[in-house]
């Protein structure tokens, strides 16, 4: 089970593979933070936007975890708008469940 609840019909093949491997990291933690992101803005992404995502899915998952969480420096060439959008999307001021 994936958790992707939208459909990539619609999509272009880059923005299906994108999809698809945001989904498919490799630990399930990084499928929740990639996919999740991924699914609500791939349809909107520009090219460039959709560059730096693949650079970014590049990356090992224990790095990226690293990075999003602040237990390591995001390193200048991860720095990016889409690299705060990411972490962005998965920031909660208050407890999730209450």
């Amino acid at each position: 089970m994936t958790g992707l609840s939208r459909t990539s019909a619609d999509l272009d093949p880059r923005r299906k593979r994108i999809l698809f491997r945001s989904w498919h990291r490799g630990t399930r933690e990084m499928d929740l933070l990639m996919g999740q992101y991924t699914e609500s803005v791939i349809a909107s992404l520009n090219e460039a936007d959709l560059d730096v995502l693949e650079k970014l899915s590049d990356e090992d998952d224990r790095d990226l975890l690293a990075w999003l969480t602040g237990a390591e420096p995001v390193p200048p060439e991860f720095d990016t708008p889409i690299f705060a959008a990411i972490k962005a999307f998965h920031a909660h001021s208050s407890p999730i469940h209450q």
